[in-house]
């Protein structure tokens, strides 16, 4: 379905006042869709809609997918999680995997940002070149 620019507009608005400085806050979330599913505004399904769009992108922004060819360390996961915080601010959520075809480096997607400083990557665009 298609989401027509004020519908757009409206669930930005009531996004910004539920998330105030990007931390999104739960409870005004939920208070939102039950006033939006009692009061039925106009176009409230449009408005539903992209609101649940925009929540999904903010929790996925947070969730950080890290893969490793070996198992990491406790230092070197401390180490990247420092250093993802300090960039990204708290309320991250870390996930950690080992993925033997990387053969050696990590992979690090926080949200849409991918990090990929595996050998298999410097293969593939070295493949690419030729």
């Amino acid at each position: 379905m298609k989401v027509s620019k004020d519908a757009a507009n409206t669930a930005r608005r009531i996004f910004r006042l539920c998330a105030p400085q990007g931390k999104l806050n739960e409870e005004h979330l939920k208070l939102s869709f039950s006033k939006i599913i009692a009061d039925r505004p106009r176009d409230f399904r449009q408005i539903l809609q992209e609101l649940y769009r925009l929540t999904r992108v903010n929790v996925e922004r947070r969730i950080v997918s890290i893969e490793s060819a070996s198992e990491l360390d406790s230092v070197q996961r401390d180490r990247i999680e420092g250093n993802l915080l300090q960039q990204y601010g708290q309320g991250l959520s870390f996930q950690y995997a080992t993925e033997p075809a990387l053969l050696g480096g990590i992979k690090i997607r926080v949200g849409d940002d991918v990090w990929d400083g595996s050998v298999q990557a410097k293969l593939e665009k070295l493949t690419n070149s030729f």
